[in-house]
């Protein structure tokens, strides 16, 4: 049966062939929108990892989130350098990491940060940060470059590059080229927007600033001059909090969020992550209903094929049973048809769509950050092809019927 099968497949090859280009297209896009859905949510999960709580000017816990951990967006204030002092000498608190945003660099944004930040910043499953060249800044025009900005733009260590006025633009108008920076560090690639960011002093921050009012340069300080001035920071975009004990943290929280000076939120990343996909949970829904209905339609062109060729097969379903065979076989005849077919389009489509997270994982990952790997596939990936291979089964039933039905002598019947 296996090789009958087989051989009238490959008598109708290009009708065969369209049907499968169908079934594997459409099942090609059903697992890509889970596999990017799935791995988008891996991708984010990873991105900081170890930190208890991330502190900013007061704001909604998505908008914090992702200004100062994903670099998207920008704050809607800054905080007092010496009211995050004090909020660090809080009790319980075992460390922080203070961020200063809204610099970039050809699109790529600049932290400002102090070297707590390469001890303490861990991402993925408790990684720290390692560099693959050079170490971390010492001196005041020092720069620690992330992996993607060193390779994108072509940075070694000891190149000089300037900062621009603003963040993510990339180009810009206002740049401190007054005070140029020098490649001190690369770190290692990391799958995070650690990857694409350039990582500074918070000193160098006020220093590039200095003469700067309201968003324009007033005066012009040269980077000769920037010892007569007091470079303590004046403020910050917002800081990371490591705990002692995870039993101090709603008590913690409950001190930053109350805290009298200035108005600041506290948030749990893990929760407020959650947010985020609660917010982004409609957007995939609709996802997988389309990509449902382009299965749907898949299987119901395979359907259509298979109707439609009843027609030109009733002298060959006749001489088969001529030749002895049964309703019963042909009956199986067709239904294994519709089964193999969906079993190797089914099959297709995993490939094609492994094939194109493997050529568009570059890609994803310079303009989005979304870390796309090849792997075994999910249980909802798995779920979903056997549905899949369900379905295209139960959907031979009605031509493999159709085909039991006929008669010998319908199928030797000339019709005019």
């Amino acid at each position: 049966m296996l090789s009958l099968m087989t051989r009238s497949m490959a008598n109708r090859r290009t009708s065969v062939g369209l049907t499968l280009a169908v079934i594997a297209l459409s099942v090609a896009l059903f697992i890509g929108v889970e596999m990017v859905r799935t791995q988008a949510r891996q991708s984010f999960a990873n991105t900081i990892s170890g930190t208890d709580l991330v502190v900013g000017a007061r704001s909604g816990s998505i908008n914090l989130l992702l200004y100062s951990v994903f670099r998207l967006g920008d704050a809607t204030n800054n905080i007092g350098y010496d009211t995050y002092r004090r909020l660090a000498g809080t009790k319980g608190v075992a460390w922080t990491i203070p961020l200063a945003l809204g610099d970039s660099h050809k699109g790529y944004r600049v932290v400002g940060t102090n070297l707590d930040y390469f001890r303490h910043y861990r991402y993925g499953k408790g990684q720290s940060l390692a560099l693959s060249e050079g170490g971390p800044f010492e001196g005041l025009f020092d720069v620690v470059l992330g992996a993607e900005v060193a390779s994108k733009l072509g940075y070694q260590l000891e190149d000089q590059l300037v900062l621009s006025h603003g963040a993510g633009a990339s180009v810009s108008f206002s740049k401190h080229d007054e005070m140029p920076f020098t490649v001190v560090g690369i770190l290692a690639p990391t799958g995070t927007p650690v990857d694409r960011s350039l990582h500074v002093s918070l000193e160098a921050i006020e220093a590039i600033h200095l003469g700067w009012q309201g968003g324009g340069r007033r005066y012009a300080v040269s980077g000769d001059q920037v010892g007569q001035y007091d470079l303590t920071p004046k403020t910050i975009t917002a800081f990371l909090v490591g705990l002692e004990s995870k039993l101090r943290l709603l008590g913690v929280q409950r001190a930053i969020n109350t805290n009298r000076s200035e108005p600041l939120s506290a948030i749990l990343p893990g929760m407020a992550l959650s947010q985020l996909w609660a917010l982004l949970s409609q957007g995939e829904r609709a996802l997988a209903i389309v990509s449902g209905f382009v299965v749907a339609v898949g299987l119901t062109g395979m359907l259509t094929t298979l109707l439609a060729s009843l027609g030109e097969r009733r002298r060959e379903m006749a001489i088969l049973r001529a030749m002895g065979a049964g309703p019963r076989h042909i009956f199986l005849l067709l239904w294994g048809e519709a089964a193999l077919l969906s079993l190797i389009g089914t099959l297709f489509g995993y490939l094609l769509a492994q094939l194109s997270v493997l050529v568009l994982a570059p890609w994803a990952r310079s303009q989005y950050g979304l870390e796309l790997s090849l792997g075994m596939p999910a249980d909802s990936v798995l779920w979903m092809m056997g549905a899949v291979q369900l379905a295209g089964t139960l959907a031979g039933i009605v031509p493999a019927w159709r085909a039991y039905r006929h008669t010998l002598s319908d199928g030797l019947t000339q019709r005019l």
